[in-house]
């Protein structure tokens, strides 16, 4: 206790605000950093309260914790898989269409969030000054725990733990935010050769300048807005006196960029075209879109769930879902997530040859991102089946429709005539819902009567005034050996939980 009131005290003295206090005295977010991790900080040259770095990659379904050694350049510390995140690769749009953002975020001590309903979360600052911008809206997009999302990255309970407690650790050290760099895949050649044909590329190739700086530099770049786009790294010309000052919306005022930095990213950009060419000229195979998967999930938490999929996350090169079901997973997996599954609803409403709807987001720039229109409810067998699979539309921010009106199964077509809705419905059902009998999806002549509904048993997760505690995801126990930099391990059980119902 009387360690906790000196760090209380030390943190007042130092002008840190409120948030910053809760981060030291609040019990499940004040766990000590797993000795585990400590021991790769002294080994990668690290000290516990340097600043860090996050990146989360869509399709590869990873979030990478990146920290600044003594050097100054940032090194790779550990990468956490990701157990759900929801949408489809592209940016955030609006509210409620179920896009986890992309993009470069701040994340500063106000946005770390100690009483989430979701063990613990930070909210990633979405949206920024870049998609206010454009127009774009939604609020409350998270990092957090219990493996569910609708618009967030969702950790399991232990991993949001031990990221929470480097990021708390960070600030502590003087770190005043930390950046959030979120991609839909690792920006290399052969993921933009695979994805060439999606409207978003134009979007993806300019938030890749901002990862190619971070790449050649390892340093965190610096990120402004102006005329509708990202700049990075931006310097004030030798004539200026005074820094540049940057308007989203407004003309870009007069900045260079360093040139050792603009020339190493320059290089890079050409090299990385060279092998995109040559990818493209011997017909690397175009990513499918429009699934109608809804996000993705790892490798390592779907192959823990029965008829688990990774959606729109790539499977492991050379493994199966089998062979990775004897690993050991990342924390515990709740009873209640929802692996990716095909949205059946809007695969029966889609017309056979849909276009991606896109969105203009910058007039000078001509820059166009694709904005999934919210489908349409359509009855039926198949929608009924979708939503007792448990697949909402709904985001975190929005409420769900009420149900529509069920319609009636059309009959099979001739065999001479162009494939139905339906048709192209099962086709989506047989493939993405493995070991599926599609010789029952006949049409029955009556309708049996739908069963009562069971009542809904209340949720009694918030309603613990003491949670436990999640164990460390990192192996290895014992005492931890105080590294430099280190604040004094204080006892998470010596503090009361402000464990609380908001998000």
């Amino acid at each position: 206790m009387a360690s906790v009131a000196l760090l209380t005290a030390s943190v007042l003295l130092a002008g840190c605000d409120t948030d910053q206090v809760s981060l030291a005295t609040n019990a499940k977010a004040n766990q000590p950093v797993p000795p585990k991790l400590l021991a790769a900080m002294v080994e990668k040259n690290m000290d516990l309260q340097s600043p860090i770095l996050v990146r989360l990659f869509k399709q590869e379904a990873e979030l990478e914790v990146w920290k600044q050694a003594r050097n100054g350049q940032f090194a790779l510390l550990k990468t956490y898989p990701i157990c759900r995140w929801s949408g489809d690769l592209g940016p955030k749009v609006r509210e409620g269409d179920r896009q986890a953002p992309e993009g470069f975020y701040s994340i500063n001590p106000g946005q770390m969030n100690p009483q989430s309903a979701y063990y613990l979360s930070f909210n990633t600052g979405y949206p920024n000054a870049f998609d206010k911008a454009l127009g774009r809206s939604g609020s409350q997009l998270m990092v957090h725990g219990d493996c569910s999302s609708r618009g967030c990255y969702a950790m399991t309970d232990e991993q949001i733990a031990e990221i929470y407690s480097l990021g708390r650790e960070s600030f502590f050290g003087g770190q005043k935010a930390f950046q959030l760099q979120a991609y839909p895949f690792k920006m290399t050649p052969v993921n933009m050769a695979k994805h060439r044909n999606n409207p978003n590329m134009p979007f993806w190739k300019m938030i890749k300048e901002g990862y190619d700086h971070f790449e050649v530099t390892r340093q965190e770049p610096k990120v402004d807005f102006c005329e509708k786009k990202y700049v990075f790294d931006a310097a004030k010309t030798p004539d200026a006196k005074r820094d540049p000052v940057f308007d989203a919306s407004a003309k870009c005022p007069a900045y260079v960029i360093p040139e050792d930095i603009a020339s190493a990213v320059r290089e890079k950009d050409a090299r990385d075209q060279v092998e995109y060419n040559k990818l493209v000229a011997k017909g690397t195979p175009m990513a499918r879109m429009n699934t109608g998967i809804d996000g993705g999930m790892n490798k390592i938490f779907a192959s823990k769930i029965p008829e688990g999929s990774t959606g729109l996350s790539e499977n492991a090169e050379g493994s199966t879902l089998e062979m990775l079901a004897m690993a050991k997973a990342p924390g515990t997996i709740p009873g209640h997530v929802n692996p990716p599954k095909p949205n059946l609803d809007a695969v029966a409403a889609a017309p056979a040859n849909q276009e991606p709807v896109v969105a203009v987001s910058a007039p000078a720039a001509n820059t166009r991102v694709a904005a999934a229109a919210p489908a349409e409810k359509s009855g039926g067998f198949f929608s009924n089946l979708g939503r007792k699979m448990g697949m909402g539309t709904a985001d975190t921010t929005a409420t769900t429709p009420p149900p529509q009106a069920t319609a009636s199964v059309a009959p099979a077509a001739a065999p001479t005539t162009p494939p139905t809705a339906t048709s192209r419905l099962k086709a989506a059902v047989t493939r993405f819902v493995p070991g599926r009998d599609t010789s029952k999806d006949t049409p029955k002549p009556a309708v049996a009567a739908a069963k009562p509904a069971e009542p809904v048993k209340p949720d009694t997760r918030l309603a613990a005034t003491r949670p436990a505690l999640k164990p460390s995801v990192s192996d290895g126990a014992g005492e931890a050996t105080q590294i430099m930099g280190a604040a004094p391990v204080v006892s998470s059980n010596s503090f009361d939980s402000r464990f609380g119902a908001v998000k």
